[in-house]
């Protein structure tokens, strides 16, 4: 149990060599929190949409995302501001146009899961 912190070495186990293993696959508490912020990114429905729009289409203008979405401008201009935050979008300006993408990876692959399951 060489994985077991000082705080928890104390406490009985069942499987010693299991929860060595569970609390090497938790890893680093950091990290953790990086994936829950993104998967509270995604568990809004408005911004689960939008970003499954992106996935499949490609870059998009914020008034095409409204009506792709049927949310209006300004709802889609917030969440693309947090998702931009976040560093899950980023926008591109074409002369007066800025069409928004994934930039993220990782959401991109979670999202190919979630559009598999769509169609």
């Amino acid at each position: 149990m060489h994985l077991v912190p000082a705080d928890r070495a104390d406490r009985r186990t069942i499987d010693g060599h299991r929860v060595c293993d569970a609390i090497a696959a938790i890893g680093d508490e950091a990290h953790v929190r990086a994936w829950a912020d993104r998967f509270s990114l995604l568990a809004d429905p408005k911004r689960l949409a939008l970003l499954l729009a992106l996935h499949r289409t490609g870059p998009l203008a914020v008034s095409d995302l409204a009506i792709a979405t049927g949310m209006n401008d300004p709802a889609v201009s917030q969440a693309l501001r947090l998702l931009r935050a976040a560093g899950v979008v980023a926008g591109e300006k074409q002369g007066r146009v800025v069409r928004y993408r994934i930039v993220d990876e990782d959401v991109r692959l979670l999202l190919k899961h979630c559009a598999a399951d769509a169609t």
